[in-house]
């Protein structure tokens, strides 16, 4: 099942233990892997990296809300995104996916759901060479 690594994924979230522990994962699938821990971190390194993912605590920003994807659509509107989140409330991922969220992972599954979220985002002709 091994497919050639992506070339980059950015990592936003403001809890450096559990995105130490998200990195080995992510570096099993991508190149390269970008840590940030705030929103001007993420609209920056989206804009300059161009990454193939962006997977983002859903409360990266300060305020809780969603302006952070927002604006990361206006910035890169082709980049996959991918939520993380504790709250395991429907409302919460509605939210989210309504907001522009590709994929919507809680906290506690990304051992076994976040490379299958990534895998089902992942546009067929990426890494491919034609």
């Amino acid at each position: 099942m091994p497919e050639e690594p992506l070339s980059c994924v950015l990592l936003a979230d403001r809890h450096h233990v559990l995105t130490e522990g998200v990195r080995g994962l992510l570096e099993t699938a991508f190149g390269t892997v970008v840590m940030v821990a705030d929103e001007a971190s993420l609209l920056e390194g989206a804009s300059r990296l161009q990454p193939d993912v962006a997977v983002v605590d859903l409360s990266l920003a300060q305020d809780s809300g969603l302006g952070w994807l927002h604006a990361v659509r206006e910035r890169c509107p082709d980049l996959k995104v991918i939520v993380l989140s504790v709250h395991d409330e429907e409302t919460v991922r509605q939210a989210a996916m309504k907001a522009g969220a590709d994929a919507f992972v809680l906290k506690r599954a990304i051992a076994t759901d976040l490379l299958p979220a990534i895998a089902s985002v992942r546009p067929a002709s990426m890494g491919d060479t034609d």
